[in-house]
């Protein structure tokens, strides 16, 4: 297969991609586009934001701003008044956070509720823990996880915003990313589902912390770099960014999911694909991914527009995009 065929290939079975990367022992081996969209273009990214939240918090770890995995969430929001009779939530920490296996007093995420509220952190500490205890039951949320931006803010002194390009962004090379706040519901939508290409944003409450569970815009080739990091146990360029220990906690699976996620296990804010050969991913919706074969040291991202339920992304870049960069 020439990069034409496989250009062709994308365009007919993967029509919402916009960019792949491809990083191969270190050095970029493939890069395409399509729909209009240029390399240093930016896309939301959705879920991926994620895991580059979990690098966010293995940061903060490393610098000695958040003890361990195992501190008490509440331990950051010491003003928090706790409802009579809720126990539970004393006892959640960032491990169930990072796990999702934070124990959460709603059946389905309650978005109109928290998005129009005016405080986002205070609107998701009343949605967290409940009249059952802690269990390793995984409870996958994009809500619930705003607390970490609101946690990193209270540990650094800084915003989160701040805190990503200063340790994180910048290093890698990527353009220091800025505010993204919208005014009403509409432009809410329209964030998500636009096809158009996006500023170098990342999404905000209405208090100017940035959303831990969406909301990062970033090109294909800022997420490679992020891959590569990782690959490389937490270094770049010879630089080092996050300690080789969190790259290996947030790589280990705490937890096995059911048919719903493709059976697949998870570890800090990450997908683990394949335990035995290393293979991990930062997956969101409609298809955006980074994907790490450290067995055959290789990275490959994928950024697309809004397209719902596109779950065989991991599928395709196995068939497809690995075997064209292996070959």
């Amino acid at each position: 297969m020439n990069k034409e065929k496989l250009h062709n290939i994308v365009e007919e079975q993967q029509p919402n991609i916009c960019q792949i990367s491809a990083i191969k022992n270190n050095e970029i081996v493939y890069s395409d586009t399509w729909n209009n969209y240029n390399t240093n273009d930016n896309v939301h990214i959705a879920s991926v934001t994620k895991s580059i939240m979990s690098l966010l918090i293995g940061i903060a770890i490393d610098k000695g701003m958040i003890k361990n995995v195992y501190q008490k969430v509440l331990d950051f929001f010491p003003y928090y008044i706790i409802k009579r009779g809720e126990k539970t939530i004393q006892n959640v920490t960032l491990y169930n956070l990072l796990t999702m296996t934070a124990p959460y007093k709603y059946k389905s995420e309650p978005w109109t509720k928290v998005c129009t509220s005016d405080d986002w952190t205070k609107s998701v500490l009343d949605l967290l823990g409940g009249r059952n205890e802690i269990t390793s039951e995984f409870k996958y949320s994009t809500l619930g996880i705003h607390i970490l931006s609101a946690i990193i803010t209270r540990a650094s002194n800084m915003t989160t915003l701040e805190f990503a390009n200063e340790y994180l962004f910048k290093p890698l090379g990527i353009k220091e990313r800025k505010k993204y706040i919208v005014k009403n519901k509409e432009e809410h939508i329209s964030f998500v589902t636009s096809k158009s290409p996006k500023e170098n944003g990342w999404f905000c409450d209405n208090n100017g912390i940035v959303t831990s569970g969406f909301g990062l815009c970033l090109s294909a080739e800022d997420l490679a770099k992020i891959g590569q990091m990782c690959l490389n146990k937490g270094e770049f360029n010879g630089k080092r960014i996050v300690s080789s220990e969190w790259i290996t906690q947030i790589t280990t699976p705490y937890v096995k999911c059911d048919e719903k996620f493709a059976f697949m296990q998870y570890g800090f804010l990450w997908w683990i694909i394949d335990d035995k050969k290393k293979i991990y991913s930062a997956i969101g919706d409609s298809g955006n991914v980074i994907y790490v074969n450290t067995d055959k040291n290789i990275v490959i991202s994928v950024t697309a527009t809004f397209k719902p339920l596109v779950f065989d992304r991991v599928e395709f870049i196995q068939k497809y995009i690995e075997p064209f960069i292996t070959k």
